[in-house]
């Protein structure tokens, strides 16, 4: 009785942790046990997740199980997904990680001469926050990091790819050199 309690627990943290359905065939052979021995543990966990009191259940899909949640409960998900977000991106981030979208590959240096100060801060977020990935190094002396957007960038912002960023329109263009050069030549009476 105590190992089938804690092969449930098991079972149920890899339900819990994996947020998708996981194959019978998995669950097995991370239990231990065969397949057959699986699918009873499991249907034995979902009875006991449909009493009135749980907000979450085990469903089955062709051969595999999954963990969600009770739709009577999706209200209540629903309220706390509306909840206002705190901005993840710093102006700064926003900025490199534009660069690096537009310009990809590019190395540290090439970003550093657009934005005209340095951005190692900026980068390290981006990777960080899984925006931005390593692609290679350059073939040039000192062999730079080339850096690139990652699948988690296209995710946040809706794009397929890259290729259907909004195009820079060319009065915009404009604009942003004569801001650059306006800045450039602040710093440089300074």
């Amino acid at each position: 009785m105590q190992e089938k309690k804690k092969l449930e627990a098991a079972a149920e943290a890899i339900l819990f942790s994996m947020g998708e359905s996981v194959p019978v065939a998995l669950l097995s052979k991370a239990l231990e046990i065969d397949q057959q021995q699986t699918r009873e543990l499991i249907q034995g966990m979902m009875k006991r997740y449909n009493a009135k009191d749980r907000g979450i259940k085990i469903i089955e899909l062709e051969d595999a199980f999954q963990m969600c949640t009770k739709q009577e409960y999706y209200d209540y998900l629903v309220r706390i997904a509306l909840q206002p977000k705190k901005a993840m991106l710093s102006d700064v981030a926003l900025e490199t990680l534009s660069i690096i979208a537009y310009k990809q590959p590019v190395t540290k240096i090439e970003i550093e001469k657009i934005r005209g100060v340095k951005c190692d801060h900026a980068i390290n977020k981006l990777i960080e926050y899984n925006l931005v990935q390593e692609l290679g190094r350059l073939d040039a002396p000192g062999r730079p990091i080339l850096f690139g957007t990652t699948e988690e960038f296209l995710r946040n912002f809706g794009v397929q790819s890259t290729e259907d960023l909004p195009a820079i329109s060319p009065v915009k263009l404009e604009d942003f050199k004569a801001e650059v050069e306006e800045e450039m030549k602040m710093k440089l009476d300074v």
